[in-house]
């Protein structure tokens, strides 16, 4: 979904993912390269149309915030990470998670644990 995004706009949609509802300004000054207002404007009109951006005004003007909430954006990137850099094998995905598991505490490997044992509950024999 997100990743059918050119670079630049893709770059747009993560600055209002880590920062939240942004002005165009606020936007402008978090992008790696310098772009103008109005091209930074064109970007989010485009990305109005294509429904991965919203707009509301506000007393600073207008805001953009996505409009695909960060749940749905990051299944869509693990899944296109699984499909590309492992086969598509979840297993493998993983695998390779746990393979970093000197990164992770004791509460983060417990917590997987917890959500492994939710996932076998919910999945039919």
């Amino acid at each position: 979904m997100l990743s059918s995004l050119p670079p630049r706009e893709r770059e747009i949609v993560d600055v209002l993912y880590e920062r939240g509802a942004s002005t165009v300004t606020e936007i402008g000054e978090a992008l790696t390269d310098e772009l103008s207002g109005s091209a930074i404007r064109a970007m989010l009109k485009r990305l109005e149309a294509k429904g991965f951006v919203a707009r509301e005004a506000s007393e600073r003007g207008f805001v953009y915030a996505p409009s695909v909430s960060d749940k749905t954006a990051r299944k869509s990137a693990l899944s296109q990470v699984v499909r590309v850099f492992f086969n598509g094998s979840a297993t493998s995905a993983a695998a390779a998670l746990l393979g970093m598991q000197d990164e992770m505490s004791n509460q983060e490997l417990d917590d997987l644990e917890k959500m492994i044992a939710k996932a076998r509950e919910g999945k039919p024999s």
